[in-house]
């Protein structure tokens, strides 16, 4: 294998190791910073399930989700275009995550209607999805950034 290659393709593992590390602790704390309200209620779904299994899962699950999905939107050339999209999909898969756990762990047991469950999920996430989201949106783009001009010193020093 040329070894032009083998650095291309350790670039990519490691760049996609990172974000994938990434994707997963953003995803945890953000679960934990926006519904740690809800961690010492009963799960309707399995009652011997804690908190943090939850939030394990829907962590592990958000990842490979997310990087498939980033993976694709990876070959978006306008940045501001892949920024909206980055934005949008990581907020909306977080709020749906959060809708989750709050109609497991609270509505579930009450009477709430469904316009109540999204506001009262809406004000729980609000500020928590807001933060990591701009904050994991500003990493990403900057680890694809700075991967490209590695990849472009590799180039000029193989030449």
């Amino acid at each position: 294998m040329n070894q032009n290659l083998k650095s291309k393709m350790l670039l990519f593992l490691k760049k996609l190791i990172t974000i994938a590390f990434l994707l997963f602790v953003f995803t945890f704390v953000e679960i934990y910073w926006s519904m740690q309200s809800l961690s010492e209620r009963i799960s309707n779904g399995n009652p011997d399930s804690h908190f943090f299994d939850d939030a394990y899962l829907i962590s592990v699950f958000t990842t490979v989700f997310l990087i498939i999905i980033f993976m694709f939107l990876a070959f978006i050339k306008k940045i501001h275009l892949k920024i909206t999209a980055q934005l949008l999909i990581i907020i909306s898969t977080w709020f749906f995550w959060n809708y989750s756990i709050f109609v497991d762990r609270e509505s579930s047991w009450s009477t709430y209607l469904f316009k109540e469950e999204l506001m009262y999920t809406l004000t729980l996430s609000f500020f928590p999805i807001l933060v990591l989201s701009i904050v994991m949106v500003f990493i990403l783009n900057y680890i694809s950034k700075n991967r490209s001009i590695t990849n472009e010193k590799i180039k000029t020093i193989n030449i």
